[in-house]
């Protein structure tokens, strides 16, 4: 498993998104350099279409777009990997393995990034986490809870 060095991670928040508020719907796009291993977590009221409209991004498709959401089962956090459909790089079992092994560090890079709002409130820590794959291949399309956010608090 690898671990999130905070320094390599970058984040930004979007016009509108509120620090210390919890308002839902709240959106978190997480995207990398290869070369550099460096993280970019974009925090809005909207994901960072930005970030995701880069043409390697669109071609690679390795980008981990999570929201914190409230429903009738109360606040959880939804995590969404493309792991197969259309134009992507690479086999459905290879990317779903790859997702599997770094989202230890995604789930610690999103706590990590935007702890000044999970820490305003501990019970946020017991935030439900469910890890939506998308694949067209059915083996691959399925939701996994992966503990709650405090589970990954550095």
């Amino acid at each position: 498993m690898t671990r999130l060095i905070p320094e390599k991670l970058h984040v930004t928040y979007l016009s509108g998104a509120q620090l210390n508020t919890l308002k839902t719907p709240r959106f978190y796009t997480l995207t990398h350099s290869d070369t550099t291993g460096d993280l970019f977590l974009t925090i809005g009221h909207h994901y960072d279409t930005k970030q995701t409209a880069k043409l390697y991004t669109r071609i690679m498709r390795d980008e981990v777009l999570a929201e914190l959401r409230t429903d009738t089962k109360g606040l959880s956090l939804h995590v969404h990997c493309h792991v197969s459909g259309g134009f992507v790089f690479g086999r459905a079992k290879w990317r779903y393995n790859i997702f599997r092994s770094e989202l230890p560090m995604v789930l610690e890079a999103i706590r990590f990034g935007d702890r000044a709002f999970f820490d305003q409130d501990p019970q946020l820590d017991h935030t439900p986490i469910l890890i939506h794959f998308k694949s067209t291949n059915e083996r691959y399309n399925k939701t996994e809870k992966w503990g709650s956010i405090g589970d990954y608090k550095l």
